[in-house]
């Protein structure tokens, strides 16, 4: 059904749990793509004992160059992005494929949900929850309670695991290595498909994930990636979350382009500020 691309950085322990979710709790059948950075903790051997496909890096080239790396050995009509610290739930993948049944075009992307176990204010994430760490992970009890979690259907479709169709991916090129390795990748792609012309971007509230939170980014050092997006595309990824893709928001149908007043200017007049001084 899906390529899922996978990038990994010396992080073998999640990255075992996260495949063997995909595995076992997944309905359909699924092409996995693994791209190794690194892999100095035995990454690159376990993934080759596994038969897994992959691609290889001697160094952390992050996660852009890896996805694009990785997404060149699809053999499907989908890419779907996944880190390699989540943790697929049962039916994760029907509950996104039913949706791409009902779009009727393929000018769309859309996003799992994420359960994290610390709260904040994305109105995307179904947070709080806190099902453990690997050295003391309930998945028995996850498994047990997930469906009872209450979520809608939300606008903004970005972070991953997000898929996009085949088309797509190559249209715009994939994610952009000027943000690698990595930090704002995620809306920076969001906005370039919409620039090729979507505007359905949805989380689907069924379709879960848990999210142990960070265990590869939390190491790396980090792109100034909001002020690139900002240079790109000339507004913050602020404004383009809150009023273009209207992020977190209750999903009511594909989006319309915004209408360019009080706040725009103040994000246009923001990105100026940020470039002069």
């Amino acid at each position: 059904m899906f390529t899922i691309l996978i990038p990994t950085w010396n992080n073998l322990p999640y990255l075992k749990v996260c495949v063997d979710s995909i595995i076992k709790n997944s309905t359909f059948s699924h092409q996995i793509i693994v791209h190794i950075n690194e892999g100095h903790d035995g990454t690159k051997e376990w993934v080759e004992e596994q038969g897994l496909a992959h691609t290889f890096s001697d160094h952390n080239v992050g996660v852009c160059k890896a996805l694009n790396q990785a997404s060149r050995l699809a053999t499907t009509k989908y890419i779907c992005y996944f880190n390699d610290d989540m943790y697929a739930l049962p039916g994760w993948d029907y509950h996104l494929a039913k949706d791409i049944e009902s779009i009727g075009h393929k000018n769309f992307f859309i996003s799992a949900t994420m359960i994290e176990p610390k709260k904040g204010k994305d109105k995307n994430i179904i947070q709080g929850h806190d099902f453990g760490d690997l050295s003391n992970f309930r998945e028995r009890e996850l498994i047990q309670n997930y469906k009872d979690l209450s979520m809608h259907d939300w606008s903004g479709a970005s972070w991953p695991p997000n898929v996009v169709p085949i088309e797509l991916w190559e249209k715009v090129g994939g994610y952009s290595d000027e943000f690698s390795p990595g930090m704002y990748s995620d809306p920076d792609f969001s906005m370039k498909l919409w620039e090729a012309g979507v505007r359905y971007f949805k989380g689907i509230g069924e379709s879960r994930v848990y999210h142990f939170m960070s265990k590869s980014t939390g190491k790396v050092d980090r792109n100034d990636g909001r002020k690139t997006f900002i240079r790109k595309w000339k507004i913050t990824p602020g404004y383009f979350y809150r009023n273009m893709l209207k992020m977190g928001h209750e999903w009511k149908g594909e989006l319309k382009n915004p209408f360019k007043g009080l706040f725009y200017l103040a994000s246009k007049l923001k990105v100026f500020y940020k470039s002069v001084f």
